[in-house]
């Protein structure tokens, strides 16, 4: 028998309109991030932008990442306009990794169900994170999958696209037995261990103790403290490397300590990281009390309150410090490179 029945995007649950009228709301957002670089609006089937000049040999870099499980505690607690921060932070501050300057970005949303004044918001944060970079916000794509995943439910990923000159690339050929180790500090957990803090705080049956003030943390809430957004180095490391010859920079991801420090050193070093000089932050330490998490397990996993790692040579900490704390960074001391094939050493 033949099917009478009209069938229709809409009714399949994917509304087109929401959809216009989600970009109209971003718009205004998306503005504030156009930079030299950029050549059209918004709505073309991609995004055009122009290359810098005065380079002698560019070299493009590049960086994709999301938000990980950090986007289910945005969810609960329906609060949406800082978790785009987190995706462009965990694309540039990857980048700059490198010593590339950040030219523009791009994001990708899929949700359950179009909410456009919740879309927008969601893009405020990414414009605002591209604000704190100097990235412009050239394109993305908002994705509605009825059926795939929970209406109120949605995704956040990213990826941002610098550049660097050839002769400038961060080298650690020159690192050697003596360097420092410079800590730029976290805003918090940043984007990674998640999946460790929601089963830690009972996260996913929305416990009520995620909105009681606590004092261990200032007066605000566990989740208010664990969605603060990732701090974004890009300026403050861009300003380290007018002045400084760094050797090595690590982005403090997932991994923690052991697996995040080594990327940035050549085989045959290490680095000796002092625990007691760490800063940790208090969500650190709450999370390895409700938890119960010996240590090693805790910097295997969290930054511990050190967003981003420096080497330089002893006769430039002073400096590199100095620079570093006028551009907003709390920088301090937290070890030394030495002869080891162990990545990490924590004494």
């Amino acid at each position: 028998m033949k099917n009478s029945r009209s069938e229709s995007y809409a009714a399949a649950g994917v509304d087109i309109t929401a959809g216009y009228k989600a970009v109209e709301l971003m718009k205004a957002h998306i503005a504030r991030t156009r930079n030299e670089g950029c050549l059209d609006d918004v709505g073309g089937f991609g995004g055009c932008f122009g290359l810098p000049t005065g380079m002698e040999e560019p070299v493009l870099v590049s960086g994709t990442d999301g938000c990980g499980t950090k986007v289910k505690l945005a969810i609960l607690m329906d609060k949406h306009d800082t978790i785009g921060i987190d995706a462009v932070a965990m694309c540039v501050n990857d980048i700059i990794c490198c010593g590339a300057k950040p030219l523009f970005f791009l994001d990708y949303i899929a949700c359950g169900k179009n909410y456009p004044e919740k879309i927008a918001s969601i893009v405020s944060g990414v414009a605002e994170g591209c604000v704190q970079s100097g990235a412009a916000l050239i394109g993305g794509e908002t994705a509605e999958h009825p059926g795939l995943m929970p209406l109120e439910d949605y995704d956040l990923a990213g990826f941002a696209v610098g550049i660097v000159d050839k002769k400038k690339i961060i080298d650690n050929k020159t690192m050697k037995e003596g360097d420092v180790v410079i800590a730029l500090p976290s805003t918090g957990i940043h984007s990674n261990g998640f999946s460790l803090c929601r089963k830690v705080f009972d996260i996913d049956s929305n416990n009520p103790d995620l909105y009681v003030p606590k004092e261990e943390l200032g007066g605000k809430t566990v989740g208010e403290t664990l969605l603060t957004p990732t701090r974004i180095y890009v300026k403050s490391i861009l300003a380290l490397l007018e002045k400084v010859a760094v050797k090595g920079i690590s982005h403090i991801t997932g991994g923690g300590f052991y697996e995040n420090i080594p990327r940035s050193i050549p085989k045959g070093l290490g680095a000796k990281i002092k625990k007691d000089d760490v800063k940790v932050l208090p969500i650190f330490s709450l999370i390895a009390k409700v938890g119960n998490i010996p240590e090693r397990d805790m910097f295997n996993t969290f930054n511990m309150g050190v967003g981003m790692s420096v080497v330089v040579s002893p006769e430039d900490v002073d400096t590199a410090i100095e620079i570093l704390k006028a551009n907003g960074e709390d920088a301090y001391v937290i070890g030394e490179i030495i002869k080891s094939d162990d990545g990490v050493v924590l004494c």
